[in-house]
């Protein structure tokens, strides 16, 4: 069967031999791509297996085209977490507002989706699982381009030579770093840290958010449907990343009890959850801002190349998108340096526009300040007699191309 955008014959002539570094969404996708135009593809992943769980995120826009010309759009839509409302708290648990999710996300009730990160991760990863090979329990140690290739040295030992490598392993990319440079010189820390996690459902939550704050602090509990579990997230201003903490978990957990010692409403019971979860996730809310996705035979995708952090609620969305313009460029270019150059021609201002949507400044959704958290609670209290939204057109700038391979 012929997917949407794609002719018969794609996939009959080998391409060549590309390593994906990352079994995120954006390398799922990106190997599902590169496969389906006649690549031999290779994921290695540091996990043991692919990432189940995780807190919903949104696939919208135009990353709705991209999952369904994958044709795991139906999929999708079972898991669809279909949040019915989100109920913003002040300090001692009064209600400030409670609205439709689709209005503070920007995103279109009917048409764009909420799913667990699992679920769209098994469902990439099931759609392509035959076809890729997949090496868990392992990482890229070192990389040497040459004229012939990407010769590659991995964490177990195994060295392998490929025409191509992409980095699709996050935020804190060892491929960016490897190839391009240290992390700081691309990384722009939006001022947060937070930290993720399942707790049981004791509160009587089902298809909900709830989000409590003060200046600086929040606490939010997600029900994705009616099990007994939730998802977790405490998120707290900073003036500097802990880098101490990165690598160390009990310092982590003991740096969050710190910053929410004196919390009210439920977060003590969040924060106790927190020590026993072991599932616990540690980071810094930021954006990665490089000059160029491409050095060589390297290119970047999602995250490592242009993470734009969940206070947008595009980073899945701009993963898929990428994984595809990134393949597409690929098969229609037989040079791979005009390949990456048209990627990032095609994609770079959907990418731009997407990032700058992180809020506007004392109307974000997590305020540092008393008066900022008053407005933006004046604003909430706005939103919930407003109409629908139709959508933010970040979402939906880009018009996917149909991508035609050279002979």
């Amino acid at each position: 069967m012929t997917l949407p955008g794609l002719r018969a014959d794609v996939g009959t002539t080998p391409k060549g031999k590309v390593l994906i570094s990352g079994a995120s969404i954006a390398g799922v996708a990106l190997a599902f791509w590169l496969h389906r135009y006649g690549f031999t593809v290779t994921v290695v992943e540091k996990a043991s297996a692919p990432r189940r769980g995780g807190y919903p995120i949104d696939v919208r826009g135009t990353a709705l085209e991209v999952v369904q010309r994958m044709g795991i759009l139906p999929q999708l839509h079972d898991a669809h977490v279909n949040s019915g409302r989100i109920t913003f708290l002040d300090a001692d648990g009064t209600q400030v507002a409670s609205l439709n999710p689709h209005i503070v996300a920007g995103s279109v009730a009917g048409r764009d989706l909420e799913v667990r990160r699992g679920d769209l991760v098994a469902a990439l990863h099931a759609a392509v699982c035959e076809d890729v090979d997949f090496v868990f329990d392992d990482a890229v140690d070192t990389l040497d381009q040459s004229h012939h290739g990407v010769d590659v040295t991995f964490h177990g030992g195994d060295r392998r030579t490929f025409d191509l490598v992409f980095g699709a392993d996050g935020l804190h990319s060892h491929t960016r770093e490897a190839v391009f440079g240290p992390e700081e010189q691309f990384h722009r820390y939006l001022g947060y840290c937070f930290a993720g996690f399942t707790m049981p459902n004791t509160f009587g939550l089902s298809h909900e958010v709830v989000l409590w704050n003060t200046p600086g602090r929040a606490a939010a509990l997600a029900a994705v449907g009616d099990n007994d579990e939730l998802q977790v997230l405490l998120n707290f201003a900073r003036p500097e990343p802990p880098f101490g903490a990165f690598r160390n978990p009990e310092a982590q957990r003991d740096l969050v009890a710190a910053v929410f010692a004196d919390a009210g409403w439920e977060v003590p019971r969040m924060v106790a959850a927190m020590r026993d979860a072991d599932d616990l996730f540690f980071d810094v809310v930021s954006q990665i801002h490089i000059p160029r996705w491409s050095k060589g035979r390297v290119a970047l995708v999602g995250d490592a190349a242009y993470a734009p952090s969940f206070l947008t609620g595009q980073g899945s969305s701009l993963a898929l998108v990428g994984a595809y313009m990134l393949a597409g460029s690929l098969t229609t270019n037989q040079d791979h340096t005009a390949a990456f150059a048209a990627y990032e021609n095609n994609t770079r201002e959907f990418v731009t526009m997407n990032q700058a949507q992180i809020g506007n400044g004392d109307a974000a959704l997590f305020p540092t300040t008393a008066r900022a958290l008053q407005q933006r609670n004046n604003m909430l209290r706005e939103l919930a007699t407003m109409p629908p939204t139709t959508g933010r057109l970040a979402h939906s700038a880009l018009t996917l191309p149909e991508f035609t391979p050279s002979s």
